[in-house]
């Protein structure tokens, strides 16, 4: 299993996120497949305080182009060398470089000024607000890895722009840039989350053998869950099973869940054999209390996470399958393999970790005689913090923006606002129009709904071939500027292309146009809005199209501003709907298994408290709910499940044995001491505090106090409630 790591693939493509029949995936699949991709790398460079208006900073530019043009990976560069200029010259339209040689002389220079000056549409394009920065910008081949692509491209710009004060952007960047950022992320968040882990399970445990063991519990399920997820997309293709940014936290769940199962067993173990004095008799007892509850714990866990196959999200799909995967090894080597490895082992019966209590089995002492002496106080004040959590809920907001999950000072964090400063920004959005592209009336409404758009004050710059149009129609009219206008009649706007041909070439409208002039792209660029801001431009938008404002016929949308629109309302419900469905999975599979419905309705009570608390805070501390972030409900509940089965099966366990006054005490002194080490050695979720990204150091951080809340919350919630209960659940149990 596990020599499928090598197939795995780390990618973090958005769009790859989205499902295929969704309007703006097909929409944006039919803009890559007619005017090549859209996934596009920006290079702006210069320096601060001087113009670029020189020989030096046009020369470069110049060598960086060539370059550029020279990389496999590399389909078009767009900038002032490659661009091109309409004129007139006696009655013609002529067309020419915009810049025709490397080494230009001041006169040269100050043409170009003067053109992109005349052509404000064009220079946003080309040069940054201030003259102070060029931009150029790099389209890939279509298959070509954005991480091979963003590495070649930086790898050119490097070497040629040091002097100058260099910035990256565009969605390829950020994307083939997260790969390697994944990888780093990965290996300091399962170094960190193991060292954590072993630190305090030797602390409590005070066996290396016995620690050892149980990380060889959690490695093999680790390494099984993610040879997995490699196989899985070798033989599927599939893109649920690429390894993106909301994977990073997948390692650290699965290492939580694991060192749960086989704490668990390890401390029954030693509890057994320090009254038993025999190795196997304790490894019996212990798994005859132990195997149902380890059973029906994973059963329970693998239904919430696959939960998270109803999610509309390619990757919450491949997450939820992965990683049930591993919780299902975590059981077989934790059933089997585990006390196998036990009986291997020559214990010393006097050695202090058998014969003396930890620190946790010290505290849990106390703990119990707290619940067992006030359970209605402790009960009142769990629902208290209930309803703290309750008053926060209102508060949580959806903020899927990419920009959001690096921090202000990070290099990809400080190209994005460069870029949305001093450059035309790096959201874009795209209207694919289909119809007569030369009908006058469909470019005035082209040309109308730029218009529409650019009043967003987001919004920097839009152009597509009806701005083509009116600029040649202008330069054909002695340059006059009330000619920069659509033609009125199709005849003229079809002799416009015709002179273009005749001095330059027609493939120079081929990211505007398609070859039969049946599909036009409009693109428009914007700085990095809020979700509120998505949502009001877009749906204004989609208004108008709906109104039919502009005559523009059929109409489609993409780009990026449209697709965080539309992930905002998944992850809403996605996370919703898995809440509800694990919960009711949960509750009923375990008063199936404990034949009672009540004990289903117990076993889903800690959790449920935990969920709220958990969002409550995210409300109450502005922690953004996304598609990173959306994956904590159901942690939540596959971790803290564990708790309330191992509580509930001990309960049952002992009503045979036990009397009421005894009970509660009985098991939470059996239970509470292996729940609070499991949780206490779970902390390994900290290591998630170190991530490279917001979202998942937002989740290591809720997901500490999920532990707390989760085993306190059973060992509280749960435990007072079945010691107010026990009367009726001991009767019928028996």
């Amino acid at each position: 299993m596990a020599s499928g790591i090598q197939f795995l693939i780390m990618d973090d493509d958005m769009m790859k996120m989205l499902p295929e029949h969704l309007d703006s995936r097909r929409t944006w699949d039919a803009v890559q497949n007619e005017f090549g991709s859209t996934e596009i790398i920006f290079i702006a460079f210069g320096n601060k305080g001087e113009s670029v208006y020189k020989l030096r900073p046009l020369s470069d530019l110049w060598t960086l182009s060539n370059e550029l043009k020279n990389l496999s990976s590399v389909m078009e560069v767009s900038n002032i060398t490659t661009s091109t200029r309409i004129d007139q010259v006696d009655g013609f339209m002529q067309i020419e470089e915009l810049q025709k040689i490397q080494n230009l002389n001041s006169q040269e220079i100050k043409s170009i000024q003067l053109y992109l000056k005349k052509n404000d549409n064009i220079k946003k394009q080309f040069v940054s607000h201030s003259d102070e920065y060029l931009l150029t910008t790099i389209k890939p081949y279509d298959g070509v890895g954005l991480d091979q692509f963003r590495n070649d491209v930086v790898a050119v710009g490097d070497s040629l722009l040091s002097d100058y004060d260099v910035h990256y952007g565009g969605t390829a960047y950020v994307t083939g840039s997260i790969p390697q950022m994944i990888r780093d992320d990965v290996q300091l968040l399962v170094k960190a989350g193991l060292v954590i882990m072993i630190a305090i399970l030797l602390i409590n445990l005070r066996s290396l053998p016995a620690v050892g063991m149980v990380m060889m519990v959690i490695v093999f399920s680790l390494v099984s869950m993610m040879g997995f997820m490699g196989w899985a997309y070798r033989i599927t293709g599939s893109d649920k099973f690429l390894f993106a940014l909301l994977n990073t936290s997948m390692p650290i769940i699965l290492l939580t869940i694991a060192n749960s199962d086989g704490v668990h067993v390890m401390t029954k173990f030693f509890r057994e054999l320090r009254f038993q004095k025999n190795v196997h008799s304790a490894i019996a007892s212990g798994m005859d209390a132990l195997l149902v509850p380890i059973f029906l714990t994973s059963i329970t866990t693998i239904a919430a996470f696959l939960t998270m196959s109803s999610s509309p999200l390619e990757p919450l799909v491949g997450y939820g399958i992965c990683i049930s995967v591993g919780i299902g090894w975590a059981w077989l080597l934790s059933s089997f393999f585990l006390p196998a490895l036990i009986s291997l082992k020559n214990w010393d019966l006097n050695s202090k970790a058998i014969i003396s209590p930890s620190i946790f089995e010290r505290v849990i002492g106390r703990l119990g005689s707290i619940v067992i002496g006030y359970p209605k106080v402790v009960l009142c004040s769990g629902i208290l913090l209930i309803i703290f959590g309750c008053a926060g809920l209102h508060k949580v907001a959806v903020d899927v923006n990419v920009a959001s999950f690096f921090k202000p000072g990070t290099e990809i964090r400080d190209s994005m606002d460069f870029m949305d400063r001093e450059m035309s920004g790096t959201m874009d959005l795209r209207v694919r129009v289909a119809g007569d592209i030369k009908d006058p009336s469909l470019l005035h409404g082209m040309d109308s709904l730029q218009t529409f758009i650019e009043k967003n004050e987001k919004v920097s710059v839009s152009y597509s071939v009806a701005d083509v149009v009116k600029q040649m129609h202008r330069t054909v009219m002695d340059d006059s500027i009330q000619y920069e206008s659509i033609p009125d009649k199709r005849e003229k706007v079809n002799n416009l292309f015709t002179m273009y041909s005749m001095s330059g070439d027609p493939e120079n409208f081929s990211n505007l146009v398609d070859y039969e002039y049946s599909t036009a792209l409009i693109t428009a660029f914007s700085s990095v809005m809020s979700t509120e801001e998505v949502f009001s431009f877009v749906n204004e938008v989609s208004e108008s199209f709906q109104n039919n404002s502009f005559s523009l016929g059929r109409v489609d949308v993409t780009g990026m501003i449209v697709v965080i629109r539309d992930m905002v309302v998944m992850v809403i419900r996605s996370s919703f709907l898995s809440i509800f469905i694990s919960l009711v999975l949960i509750g009923t599979i375990t008063a199936i298994f404990f034949k009672r419905l009540l004990w289903g309705m117990i076993a889903v009570l800690p959790l449920t408290g935990a969920i709220i608390l958990n969002f409550g805070l995210m409300g109450h501390f502005d922690i953004t709910l996304n598609h990173v972030t959306a994956i904590l409900s159901s942690i939540i509940i596959g971790v803290g499940v564990d708790f309330a089965i191992h509580f509930i099966s001990q309960f049952r366990y002992l009503s045979d044995t036990s009397s009421e006054s005894t009970i509660s005490k009985k098991v939470i002194h059996d239970v509470g001491y292996p729940i609070i080490l499991d949780a206490g050695s779970n902390m390994g979720f900290g290591a998630l505090l170190f991530s490279a990204f917001i979202p998942v150091q937002y989740i290591g951080g809720l997901m500490i106090f999920a532990m707390i809340s989760t085993s306190l919350g059973t060992l509280t919630l749960l435990a007072t409630t079945t010691e107010l209960l026990k009367n009726r659940l001991m009767k019928k149990e028996i």
